[in-house]
């Protein structure tokens, strides 16, 4: 589990083909490498991978994680080349603050950026979410973006927009996010179960 709390931007260093569809990415970070243990889960741009290596080069640590055919397909994974930047999170500790909302890792699908509008002193994304999954985003709930834990501000059929503050827009990716930017959406995991039991009911 995650927070949605980005730690790190990482940068992929290196892209290689694996055995039957796997793709391995090589990922440059800040971390301390011996904190980052094989096996471990890391969320990236949202997505929870596996880390398989680690190492050092550059004087930067790196590891590598191997993403399968269908997170390639359902993420922004598909998209992955050199130099693209990641939000990292690594995963919660017992005693960890939980500072933005419970988050998988698990990626419910791609939402595009419809607009971004620069305020004074934050930008405002409206973004367009998939027709199966707008039912679960509501005003003033929590989606996960690229990894990052935000509130929602105002829902319109499958619209919907985000207020995001200087900080977070200088300490993530999103603050390249343009028009037509497909970013991963998790919707919370809370508006998923209430709507699973209000079928039951």
């Amino acid at each position: 589990m995650f927070t949605g709390i980005v730690t790190n931007v990482g940068e992929i260093s290196e892209v290689q083909a694996q055995a039957g569809d796997l793709r391995r990415f090589v990922i440059a970070c800040d971390y301390d490498r011996s904190g980052i243990a094989l096996g471990a889960s890391i969320a990236c741009s949202g997505v929870c991978l596996t880390v398989v290596d680690t190492g050092l080069a550059g004087g930067r640590t790196w590891f590598a994680v191997d993403a399968a055919a269908e997170t390639i397909s359902l993420t922004s994974v598909k998209s992955w080349h050199k130099g693209t930047r990641l939000n990292l999170e690594r995963s919660l500790k017992i005693g960890d603050e939980l500072g933005g909302h419970l988050v998988s890792g698990h990626v419910d699908g791609l939402a595009t950026v419809a607009e971004r509008t620069d305020l004074t002193d934050q930008a405002r994304f409206r973004l367009v979410a998939p027709a199966d999954l707008s039912r679960f985003i509501a005003k003033k709930g929590s989606v996960a973006l690229d990894g990052v834990s935000l509130t929602v501000n105002e829902v319109d059929g499958s619209e919907f927009s985000v207020l995001v503050i200087p900080h977070t827009l200088q300490v993530t990716t999103i603050g390249t996010w343009q028009k037509d930017t497909a970013v991963n959406l998790e919707i919370d995991v809370m508006a998923r179960y209430a709507a699973r039991l209000m079928v039951e009911h």
